[in-house]
């Protein structure tokens, strides 16, 4: 299975997360200010190595708090 990662929201938010394709694991790539984003929108898709290749997709939320307040 190989994962791949959209982010759909925010748009200018493409840096700040990113995929392992054979795991699937999600990485911080920046560090998250609940100043400038407090939510993130991400589709994750699988796909498999069939024929035909089946896949899957899911969305995946992320709230950033601010822990100051």
């Amino acid at each position: 299975i190989s994962y791949s990662m959209e982010i759909l929201f925010p748009q200018d938010g493409r840096d700040v997360f990113g995929i392992d394709r054979k795991s699937g694991e999600i990485r911080l790539r920046k560090d998250l200010d609940f100043e400038d984003v407090g939510l993130y929108r991400l589709q994750v898709d699988a796909t498999d190595q069939g024929n035909p290749p089946l896949s899957g997709h899911c969305k995946v939320v992320v709230e950033v708090l601010d822990v100051n307040d």
